[in-house]
């Protein structure tokens, strides 16, 4: 039986502890989009949810069109996806992996600011 330490093993795939390009370039894109207050607010609002643009607009205290400009760029990096309800695009999250992460960072930052010790 082979080894999996230093690995991880999900879906059926063999993730190793070597990282091609491809994969650093698309998670720092991914973090780099992370790093926007509108952007976090409105990905959070999804994590449950398939919501439009004006209630992410709402959710973001930002106007329809800049919700819009967000999304767009969320979804040509894969973290979102739209899919049209007759006149309206409803927006989802992409996937279980970024709501694990979204999750994961909001709970790490909960820690920074209530001072709760870190814990694995």
């Amino acid at each position: 039986m082979a080894s999996t330490r230093g690995s991880d093993v999900r879906g059926g795939q063999t993730h190793g502890d070597a990282l091609t390009p491809e994969q650093v370039g698309a998670a720092v894109t991914s973090f780099a989009l992370l790093a926007d207050p509108t952007r976090v607010r409105m990905l959070w609002a999804l994590r449950d949810a398939e919501l439009d643009v004006a209630t992410l607009a709402g959710v973001a205290d930002c106007r329809p069109t800049v919700a819009s400009q967000h999304l767009s760029k969320l979804r040509l990096a894969g973290l979102v996806e739209g899919t049209r309800d007759g006149r309206r695009i409803v927006y989802r999250l992409r996937g279980g992996h970024i709501r694990r992460v979204l999750t994961e960072a909001l709970f790490h930052a909960d820690h920074q600011v209530s001072g709760e010790p870190v814990h694995d």
